[in-house]
C-alpha cells in the first residue's frame, strides 16, 4: 500500500516540479506546487568578464560550487570563442568542487577535480582546503551565486586566501503571494508534507520572521518537512525544524520514495 495515498504534498521547487508532481500522483498523493525558488537570472556580461579575468590572472585554486554556475561560465567562454583556452587552463588547475551537477559538467569537458565535497556541502570542501600564508599571492577563483558569496569569501579569507568572486547568476525573490499561500497552508494543516529541493527555497520561506514560530511548530508536529539532500536538510534544521525526511542519495525520486516509506511506517505504527 502506498504511504502517499490520499496525502497532500506541497512542492517548493520550480525546476523539475512536473517530475515530482508525477511521482507523487503515481503513488496516490495530491501534489500542490508553491514555487519558492525565485526566478534565476543569468548575468552574461558578468560571465564574459569572469572568463576574461580568469584567463588573464593567476590562481592557485579554482572552486566551482554549482553546476549552473560552471555551465554558465563555460557557455560564456564559448560565445567569446574562448572555450579552448578556458578549458585548457582549467585542466592545468587544482579544481575543488561540490555537487553532482558540477561533476556532470566536468565530465562533459574531460576535467578531473582534485577535491570533491564528500557530502555535497561547502563546509566539507572548505575543510579540505589548507590554511595558507596571507603574505603570499594565494588567489582562488570562487564561482558562487548571490546567496552564498559573502559568507564563502569570508571563510576563505580567514584561511589566508585572496578571493576572486565569479557570480554568473542570481535568484530573484519569489512571488510574495506564493510564500503567503504556502505559509497559510502549513499553519492551517492543509498539507501533510512539504518537499524542498534547495536551501534557497527554505531561506525564502523563512525570510520574514512573522509567524515563523508557528510554521516551525507545524513542521515539527503535523506537516512533514522533506529535503532532497544534506544541504537542504541543514537549512531546515538551522531554522528550528527537527523532524525531516531525507533520502540517502540526494535525488528527487529517492526523496519521494523515502517520503512514501515514512508515511507507510506511520500507518503501521497507528
Amino acid at each position: 500500500m502506498s504511504g502517499l495515498k490520499g496525502k497532500k504534498v506541497g512542492i517548493a521547487a520550480d525546476r523539475r516540479s512536473d517530475a515530482i508532481e508525477k511521482l507523487i500522483t503515481n503513488m496516490g498523493g495530491e501534489p500542490v506546487v508553491f514555487p519558492l525558488q525565485g526566478e534565476q537570472l543569468l548575468d552574461e556580461k558578468a560571465s564574459h568578464r569572469h572568463v576574461e579575468d580568469y584567463l588573464q590572472q593567476s590562481f592557485i585554486q579554482v572552486i566551482l560550487t554549482t553546476g549552473i554556475g560552471a555551465r554558465t561560465l563555460g557557455d560564456a567562454a564559448r560565445k567569446e570563442d574562448l572555450d579552448g583556452p578556458f578549458l585548457q587552463k582549467l585542466k592545468k588547475e587544482s579544481l575543488a568542487i561540490r555537487g553532482s551537477k558540477t561533476m556532470d559538467w566536468l565530465k562533459e569537458n574531460d576535467l578531473v577535480p582534485d577535491m570533491i565535497s564528500a557530502d555535497g556541502t561547502m563546509e566539507d570542501l572548505l575543510n579540505q582546503l589548507p590554511i595558507v600564508d596571507k603574505e603570499k599571492n594565494n588567489q582562488v577563483f570562487l564561482q558562487t551565486y548571490n546567496e552564498d558569496e559573502e559568507l564563502l569569501k569570508r571563510k576563505l579569507v580567514d584561511k589566508g586566501y585572496r578571493v576572486y568572486g565569479a557570480n554568473p547568476y542570481k535568484f530573484l525573490p519569489p512571488d510574495p503571494d506564493v510564500v503567503e499561500s504556502l505559509t497559510h497552508s502549513i499553519l492551517n494543516a492543509q498539507l501533510d508534507a512539504v518537499v524542498f529541493t534547495s536551501k534557497t527555497q527554505v531561506k525564502n520561506l523563512f525570510h520574514h520572521p512573522a509567524r515563523m514560530k508557528g510554521v516551525v511548530e507545524a513542521f515539527n508536529h503535523h506537516v512533514q518537512a522533506t529535503a532532497v539532500g544534506k544541504v537542504t536538510a541543514q537549512a531546515l534544521r538551522d531554522n528550528g525544524i527537527s523532524s525531516i525526511v531525507q533520502p540517502e542519495r540526494p535525488k528527487m525520486g529517492a526523496m519521494i520514495v523515502e517520503l512514501d516509506r515514512y508515511f507507510q511506517r506511520q500507518l503501521l505504527n497507528h
